[in-house]
């Protein structure tokens, strides 16, 4: 058994934990454990903010239009299709755009990569990663991770840098790359840059977890904390009653900001291997299909195959950021093609980490999504025109 394979075993005994899925004495108690821990974790969050508030630490500003997106929960709200609209329809308006990314599970530089990048750049620090230059994909998604990969390769004349501090990687898109728009990936918790926009996603169908702060549940800062939000996007929006009741929580937290029903709308799927092969989601009616995922919230995308007529006769899913290896989907294909799959669908953040296979036995498709707003009568790009050039 490998490192990694511990790690993902002791990633999902972590979440039967948060979901109740466990209950014996030893569980219990350390169930009891996290919540002290959450306790003491909520309050260090709380202090660092106040520390923000009370200008003892100072936030950066860097002279130019700062978009943060980002949420409370760990994964699962579908940040990264909102962040690449946003990226997109900012660019189509003359804006140059760079997109700063922490890259999230991305692979660390080793000091002699390190060394090489301070002498390439002639600086005394280390420069952020280039994914891209606005021109062409200069990293893979092992070295860039898997978020900025993926907006890397579907977003043209967007810039996107990887750095955990986002004030230097500002910085650099600003002087090399002569940005005047940067987006914060994943940038709620980061503070120490100064957004004019704070928009965050809340998941319409699993909003809060169990309302508990990390390690006892998902929260990465006390629910109140969304009182910072600018504008709230309710992601995976599907009109019903309970979106009222969930506007009414919000709005107990936050009176200012705008809420924004949007979900998730399927476009077409494209082969793993060969991005000019796209085919109509009418292909799934009635086909037998295997879903292969490692996302934070594999039921969503399992629901869309289903709300098309597919026949799901396998499943697997992995822990989130899960790297596949050869062998892994090798064997996967063939226990599909055993249950009679006719195709194997996977999602486009996985397909990403899928490795390349010389023969297939049946074809393996991931699903394009975008955003669309379903409430009110204008198109996202509106939305986000009104939103940004105020």
């Amino acid at each position: 058994m490998t490192t990694r394979d511990i790690l993902e075993i002791g990633q999902q005994y972590f979440i039967e934990l948060l979901t109740n899925k466990r209950a014996s004495r030893f569980d219990n108690a350390a169930k009891g454990l996290l919540f002290l821990l959450s306790r003491m974790y909520r309050r260090s969050v709380q202090f660092r903010i106040w520390l923000y508030d009370k200008r003892i630490f100072r936030p950066r500003a860097l002279g130019c239009l700062v978009v943060s997106i980002g949420n409370l929960t760990c994964g699962g709200t579908g940040k990264t299709p909102v962040v690449e609209v946003f990226a997109k329809t900012l660019a189509q308006k003359g804006r140059k755009v760079a997109i700063l990314s922490r890259g999230y599970r991305s692979k660390d530089r080793t000091l002699y990569e390190k060394f090489i990048a301070i002498f390439k750049s002639k600086k005394k620090e280390v420069p952020p990663r280039v994914v891209s230059d606005g021109k062409n994909l200069l990293l893979n998604s092992l070295t860039a991770g898997d978020e900025p990969y993926m907006l890397a390769s579907n977003l043209k004349n967007v810039v996107v840098l990887v750095d955990k501090d986002r004030v230097k990687s500002g910085r650099y898109a600003i002087s090399e790359f002569e940005a005047d728009t940067l987006i914060l990936d994943d940038g709620f918790q980061y503070l120490d840059l100064r957004p004019r926009l704070n928009i965050v996603l809340v998941d319409s169908k699993t909003p809060f977890d169990n309302h508990h702060v990390l390690p006892r549940g998902l929260l990465r800062e006390p629910i109140k904390n969304i009182r910072r939000a600018d504008y709230i996007f309710l992601s995976k929006s599907d009109g019903s009653p309970r979106i009222k009741h969930l506007k009414s929580f919000l709005r107990k937290h936050n009176r200012k900001a705008e809420i924004i029903e949007c979900c998730h709308k399927p476009l077409y799927l494209e082969d793993v291997f060969n991005s000019d092969l796209q085919i109509d989601l009418n292909f799934l009616k009635g086909k037998k299909i295997a879903a292969l995922s490692g996302i934070a919230n594999p039921h969503s995308f399992e629901e869309f195959l289903e709300n098309f007529g597919a026949k799901i006769v396998w499943f697997e899913r992995f822990a989130d950021h899960h790297r596949y290896e050869q062998q892994e989907i090798i064997d996967f294909i063939n226990r599909s093609a055993r249950f009679g799959a006719q195709a194997v669908i996977t999602t486009e953040k996985d397909a990403v980490r899928i490795p390349r296979l010389d023969r297939r036995d049946i074809p393996v498709y991931f699903m394009r999504v975008e955003i669309d707003i379903i409430s009110g009568q204008e198109s996202f790009d509106q939305c986000i025109s009104r939103i940004c050039f105020l």
